[in-house]
């Protein structure tokens, strides 16, 4: 069954990002981010292609030249349950910026889709080609350190989706979340960071909580 298709920006919180030697996020890895997607069932091999040269399209109307741009993978075929499929990506110059995925039911082949998927942020990392922590956190790069501001963008977009903190469930990677600011940093309060994280998350949909409840709620997690 499809619910939606077509290109989908969707917030994503994702603990699986890439670490240095210390522990912090690498450069391009956010714990939340806005994955931008092109999900869509097809009938015939060849609109797999299309799907992707259409891709090409935008990235040239981006600012991304064409012969920038490289493809890498492996038509070796993965299994994961009752999906079956294959992963290439795509990079601009030195940078991943997403992939394509073909993927089929094992069980009957002819029912395919296609997923294509970029990280909103990385793209404009690799357009712009600005500093990582400036493009990302803009004015408060260089007030905090890195996974605190990553902190409060995150527990900015679950708060504001309703998702307080919790022993255990969503709520629980909330308190998790809230856990890993410095309190010592945010002891003069995060509303300024919160308003502008809060901004941000609005682009993509609609907010349950205002912002002056989500700044209450992260001191109010960081006092208890």
């Amino acid at each position: 069954m499809t619910y939606r298709s077509g290109f989908l920006p969707q917030p994503v919180v994702r603990f699986t990002g890439q670490r240095d030697a210390s522990g912090d996020l690498r450069p391009g890895f956010l714990t939340s981010f806005v994955n931008v997607s092109r999900v869509q069932p097809i009938q015939h091999m060849d609109e797999y292609g299309g799907i992707l040269d259409g891709w090409f399209s935008v990235l040239s109307r981006l600012g991304f030249h064409a012969r920038h741009i490289s493809v890498h993978g492996t038509l070796t075929t993965w299994k994961r349950r009752q999906v079956e499929g294959i992963t290439l990506r795509f990079h601009h110059l030195d940078l991943p910026v997403g992939d394509i995925v073909l993927l089929w039911n094992a069980d009957n082949p002819a029912r395919l889709a296609v997923d294509l998927g970029t990280g909103l942020e990385r793209l404009a990392w690799a357009r712009t080609r600005l500093g990582w922590r400036d493009l990302v956190f803009g004015r408060f790069a260089s007030l905090a350190p890195p996974p605190t501001l990553d902190a409060v963008r995150t527990a900015t977009l679950l708060l504001a989706h309703g998702i307080r903190p919790a022993s255990r469930g969503a709520g629980g990677i909330t308190r998790r979340v809230i856990a890993t600011v410095d309190p010592g940093v945010a002891r003069l309060g995060v509303s300024s960071l919160v308003r502008a994280s809060y901004r941000y998350w609005r682009l993509f949909g609609e907010l349950k909580a205002p912002w002056p409840a989500v700044a209450a709620a992260i001191e109010e997690e960081l006092g208890a």
